[in-house]
């Protein structure tokens, strides 16, 4: 099937929904953690800082986060 400039179904017509459920795997109270991702830099030196300080990356980087939150509430 050649796709024009006018389809816009992305769903191969292969593909059989008969019988699907919608949401079967939502989980209403679920959290979704996003992923951050560091500057090459700035991931090395927190390792660092994180290492000397004997604590997970996750935890400094979290610390400082709630930090410069505090800072940026306190100036407004």
């Amino acid at each position: 099937m050649s796709q024009d400039a006018t389809d816009h179904d992305d769903m191969p017509t292969e593909i059989d929904f008969t019988g699907a459920k919608r949401g079967k795997f939502y989980q209403a109270d679920s959290t979704l953690n996003l992923p951050v991702y560091l500057e090459t830099q700035v991931q090395a030196r927190l390792t660092t800082l994180a290492s000397t300080k004997g604590m997970d990356l996750s935890v400094l980087v979290n610390e400082l986060l709630r930090k410069d939150i505090e800072l940026i509430e306190i100036a407004q």
